[in-house]
């Protein structure tokens, strides 16, 4: 009850929790979550029309349900549909690595064209848990390639558990290419998986440099789990023209925007 009452009186936290048990139970019921949080099914429906509001879930009569999603593009096609902007934001980010440094790579497209945008002959030691990035690396002779074990997300390529945090925890690096799945300047850097966000978040922890490679669309968007402040970027590297949201933002906070050339 003590944990009950305490989750009550945080809000942000209470919604977090409902879309762990969304995910979970892939519906929710207000009368349901009234009693497992010990609150009013007023302060649920209002937490839900919060969620519903962020596009987080789809409201429907008594509860809610995930929102819909486009799930008719696996892994492969979103590599083989990578187009001139993420190419030329991938150059731009391969140019900030240096011979010698240890980079970690988050998993993703983006960065796996980082990967594949890397100068022939430099020397670096990497670190993934994309097996997919790895084997990219792998074709550089000077790269030395650490693949982070552990349950495959057959959804993101990349690994997550124990064994890859444990792992990634024990690295001090220089440079982190992180993947970027939705940013707000207020809520922070969010992803679609759960089961990444405490890998990315050992990442962030162990690099010095953090560098986040995006597209415009992904500016103001909000997923349902949070991994990090921006705070914790130190460069965003991204498109000339954004779209969405404001890049000063992004500049108050002390992170260093960098864009291709015309």
């Amino acid at each position: 009850m003590q944990i009950e009452h305490s989750l009550a009186e945080l809000p942000p936290l209470r919604r977090q929790k409902i879309l762990l048990i969304l995910e979970r139970d892939g519906k929710v019921m207000a009368s349901d979550l009234s009693q497992h949080f010990a609150v009013s099914e007023d302060t649920i429906r209002r937490d839900l029309a919060e969620l519903a509001a962020a596009g987080l879930v789809q409201r429907v009569h008594g509860g809610a349900l995930p929102r819909p999603r486009d799930t008719g593009k696996d892994y492969y096609q979103r590599i083989s549909e990578t187009d001139e902007v993420k190419t030329q934001l991938a150059q731009l980010a391969a140019r900030q690595v240096r011979d010698g440094q240890i980079v970690i790579f988050d998993s993703g497209t983006t960065t796996l064209q980082i990967a594949r945008a890397l100068p022939a002959g430099i020397n670096l030691t990497a670190i993934t848990a994309s097996p997919m990035i790895a084997v990219t690396l792998a074709e550089h002779p000077g790269v030395r390639v650490i693949l982070a074990g552990g349950q495959l997300n057959p959804a993101t390529m990349a690994s997550s558990g124990h064994e890859t945090v444990r792992l990634i925890e024990s690295i001090k690096a220089d440079l982190l290419f992180t993947g970027v799945c939705a940013i707000h300047p207020e809520v922070g850097i969010s992803s679609l998986h759960f089961d990444e966000v405490p890998v990315k978040q050992a990442m962030l922890v162990s690099a010095s440099h953090v560098i986040a490679v995006t597209t415009a669309d992904k500016f103001g968007a909000v997923e349902p789990f949070v991994v990090a402040p921006c705070s914790r970027l130190h460069t965003l590297i991204t498109e000339r023209q954004v779209t969405t949201g404001s890049l000063e933002d992004y500049q108050r906070l002390g992170i260093e925007i960098l864009q291709p050339s015309l």
